[in-house]
This record gives structure tokens, sequence and C-alpha cells, in this order.
């Protein structure tokens, strides 16, 4: 039986999957699970390790239930996953506690003072990464400061799909790039001492796993991997970068010869652009966003993330269907959206200003705050609820259009992923803001696609990436949404009010978290 599928796996903050692809980039099949974490105070927010391997095996079992003749015909297995948070592994592969996700903000004041000092902008200059509470970096200090017990039993320090990687193949490696943005230089792609040790925790050194490039080294799948998957041993497995990337390289980031961006739309956003050498990397003046490298050559991706996107939607949705129930009549999420997207558009234009930084561990993107938070500005009688939404849309597009700008040009043209490209209102206000054609990548698993044209790369079934782009991307980059030159005139207001008014709340918001 021929080997023509490849199986992405991207283990996500809210949903692990598995996608089963053909070789020229069609979607076959999807088995997923929902993930669990949970929030035990303090800024926690944790992962069982061992549910997540076991979660990571079944989709794979499911897949098989799907597919006739599966095991036999899965020519490699990509895995991708959230980024960022600290998995730390006993000698004996074993979970050393349970693992602390990105969401994890324990770490926040280590942040804070770690730039009183410098030593974060030290950092940055080696990293291109802003340090926030989500990197591994700050986890490892805060944890030999209050747990050193924890890492005196870890061999190694992991993420998310470092450890599913591990228990498939064995194998103790990580990606190049969040090796790079949390401890090493991004014009090496190699750690660098310097950081550890202006930590304070040179000694760690000892947690830090092999970087490999998934595009180029595959490991086969171990005996007792198969047994869990059911899948055939030795089966070629890849080591995809983090999600994001992956979300990026199967989203039509990489479009050789064309400027193009990057967003993710999803529970949070991601802006991203692709610079094809080290040498031009611009970083920004203030510590800030993230430089990974990308599994092309020379190339790396600057990009800014936002802690919250569609959880803004999702919470004015919420509140909506609340006044609707308190009125007798009850409405689910899903229902209400699909009332209330088609409407935002016939809502007034900047009829109130809105800062989208609703989650509880603040923002990283362009600015880093732990203690920011959402709200609405300019507020009159005259603003009705479908204002008030209509603002929440145009805040994600207006804090996409601040990360751009923080990384130089807008690129002229956006390629948009993520939960929220399916609405029109969205991409029309996100196109005005940014004064760029947008288009939807029309592949719903963009990330599991990107890891699987990593995988499809190092087993030769394509020359290169930019080949395997062209077969896999370009014929699902959607038609453009132009931009609206009169609420571009509108938007550009707004946008200066918007970051003036961000600027100035920022004592604000610390004396509301004291």
């Amino acid at each position: 039986m021929t080997a023509d599928i490849i199986i992405g796996i991207d283990a996500g903050t809210s949903v692990i999957k598995a996608v089963a692809f053909d070789l020229e980039g069609r979607q076959l099949a999807m088995t997923a699970r929902p993930n669990h974490y949970t929030e035990p105070g303090g800024g926690a927010v944790e992962q069982d390790m061992t549910r997540t391997w076991s979660d990571a095996a079944a989709v794979l079992r499911e897949m098989g239930e799907r597919i006739d003749g599966l095991p036999q015909r899965v020519a490699a297995i990509g895995i991708t996953g959230q980024g960022d948070g600290t998995w730390l592994v006993d000698a004996d592969g074993e979970p050393v506690s349970p693992a602390w996700l990105w969401l994890d903000s324990r770490s926040a004041s280590i942040v804070e003072e770690l730039e009183r000092s410098g030593v974060r902008r030290s950092m940055y200059a080696y990293t291109g990464c802003g340090l926030n509470a989500c990197n591994q970096s700050a986890h490892l200090l805060w944890l030999q400061r209050h747990a050193p017990q924890l890492l005196e039993r870890t061999r190694t320090a992991m993420h998310c799909k470092d450890w599913i990687y591990f228990r498939m193949t064995g194998r103790r490696v990580t990606d190049s790039a969040e090796g790079t943005f949390t401890f090493g230089d991004f014009r090496t792609r190699a750690y660098e001492p310097e950081i550890l040790k202006a930590l304070g925790i040179g000694h760690l050194a000892r947690l830090l796993p092999e970087m490999i490039d998934g595009s180029r080294t595959c490991h086969p799948l171990s005996v007792e991997a198969a047994a869990a998957t059911g899948l055939r041993e030795g089966t070629p497995v890849s080591l995809g970068f983090l999600d994001v990337i992956c979300t990026g390289l199967g989203g039509g980031l990489y479009a050789p010869g064309k400027d193009v961006g990057c967003s993710i739309i999803g529970t949070t956003s991601m802006h991203m652009r692709l610079v094809d050498h080290p040498d031009k990397v611009v970083l920004d003046a203030e510590p800030s966003g993230y430089t990974m490298t990308f599994p092309v050559e020379d190339h790396l991706t600057r990009m800014q993330s936002n802690m919250a996107a569609t959880i803004n939607i999702d919470w004015i949705t919420d509140r909506i269907r609340e006044g609707a129930e308190l009125l007798g009549t009850a409405v689910s999420r899903r229902e209400a959206l699909a009332a209330l997207d088609p409407k935002v558009l016939d809502a007034r234009p900047a009829a109130a200003l809105y800062h989208p930084y609703i989650h509880e561990a603040g923002e990283r993107g362009p600015f880093v705050d732990v203690n920011a938070r959402a709200q609405f500005m300019g507020l009159s009688t005259r603003v009705t609820t479908m204002d008030l939404m209509r603002s929440v849309y145009e805040g994600l597009s207006l804090a996409g259009r601040d990360c751009y700008e923080a990384m130089g040009e807008i690129p002229q043209e956006v390629r948009i992923t993520g939960g929220a490209a399916r609405s029109l209102a969205l991409k029309t206000i996100f196109a005005s803001v940014l004064d760029r054609p947008v288009r939807v990548i029309e592949r719903e698993e963009a990330g599991a696609a990107g890891t699987a044209m990593m995988a499809a790369v190092a087993i030769g079934a394509y020359g290169d990436m930019a080949s395997c782009a062209r077969q896999w991307v370009e014929p699902l980059i959607g038609s453009m949404v132009e931009p609206d030159p009169q609420l571009g005139e509108i938007y550009d207001r707004q946008f200066e009010i918007y970051v003036s008014a961000r600027k100035a709340t920022q004592p604000i918001w610390r004396q509301l978290n004291s």
C-alpha cells in the first residue's frame, strides 16, 4: 500500500487535533479532543502532561478508525502546539509537575524586576523577544526562587509539542524558533550563554534540549508510541515549529517575492511579517514582540501578539445574551453571534473607542503590561448596543495596526486566518484600519497544515518549502477584501486617539490592580 498521507498534530490551548492530508495538501479527515487546563490561583495556569499525551494518542487512534489502512498509508507525522510555557520532564521521562501554560502569569513581577534592572533589554538584543510572563526564561527564574526542588528533579525543560514529540520518538529536542526566542540568538539559531548568565540561572543550561529543524530532520515513531497510537513503528515524525509559525506557514506568510503579512485572529491575535535575512531585522526601540526563526534558510518572522482577540467578541456577545436572558429569552453564543455579526457594519463607525485588553494576564504586544485592561471611551447617550459591538471589532483591528506599525511599515497585503476570518465585518474593518487589502486563507486548519508541510519537505515529498507552498497554500488564497477609503480616514484619526489613550491610561491600570 502506498504511503500517501501526512498527519499534522496541533496541540492548541483549547483543542488537540490530528488532521490528515494527502501529499498535495488536500485535507482528508480530522479528529479532535478538548484540551483541559486548571487555574489553581495566584496567576497559575496548569495542564496535566500525562493527559495531554493520552489525548494526542487518542486522536491518532481515532484517525485510524476514519481512514482504512492508515498505518501503512502514513508517510510522516508533523507535530506543532501552543508555544511558550514550561513542561518539566525528569530523567525517567516522567512529568515533574503539571505543565505551566503560556497563560500563566506567576512570573509577571519578575519580568517587571528584569525590566528595571536592564536585563530584559540586554536579552532582547539577542532574542529579539520582549520578555514577558509567558516565557520559559521567566518561569525558570520563578521556579529557581520558589520551587527549586522541582528543578533539581528535572532533566529537560520542554514545551507542549516537544513533550508529545518525546513521547512519540524518545528524543528530547525543541525547535529553533522556541529555543532562540527564549534563550538564544536569532542570528545564529543557537543558545546564547549570556542570557542564562544575566538571569542568574546559568547552571540550568543543563535543562535546555537540542534544537532541530523539523523540515530537515525526522525521528522514527517508537515501539511504545506505535502501540499507543495504532500507527506503524518507524514512521517518520517531524517536530514542527511552534503553532504560530506553523499557522503562518499554512496561512500564506511565505510568499517569495511578495510583501505580505499574516494575522492569526483567534482566541489571541498574532500579527506577523517575514524577513529574508537576519541582517534585515530591525528591533524596536523598546523590547516587545517576538523574533522567531522560520523553516526556510535565513528567514525569520517578526511578530507582535495581542493577548486577547476573539474573546473580546465573545465577551460582548455574552453580555447581550445575558440581557436577553434577563428578559426571558435564552440564546446560545453561536446563535447570538450569527444574528449580530451581519449587523455590525450597519452600526456607526468610531461611535466609541475600545481597547481590547480583556485577558486577565494583561497585554504583551506591542507593549508588555500585566495590568492592562479593556476599556470603552467616549460613551454618550447616542451610543447603541450595536455601536458598542462595532467598537469591539474596531478595537481588535486598531490593536492589529498598533502591532504592525511597531514592526515597521504595514505589509502591502495581509492574509488572515483563525476563527474571526469568517466575519465579513471584521475583514472589512481590519482592511480599512490597515489601509491594505486583506485575503483569507480558505483552510480551517492552517497550523496542522504548516507542520504537515514541514514533514512533507523533510521526507523529500517536495524539494523545498517554496514548491510545497505553491501546492499547499496558493490554491487556497481567497479573494481580496479592499479597504474602504472613507472608513480609512475615520480610522486614521481613531488610531491616533487609540494609541495616546492607552499610553495615558497605563498608570490607572496599575492603580486598579494594586
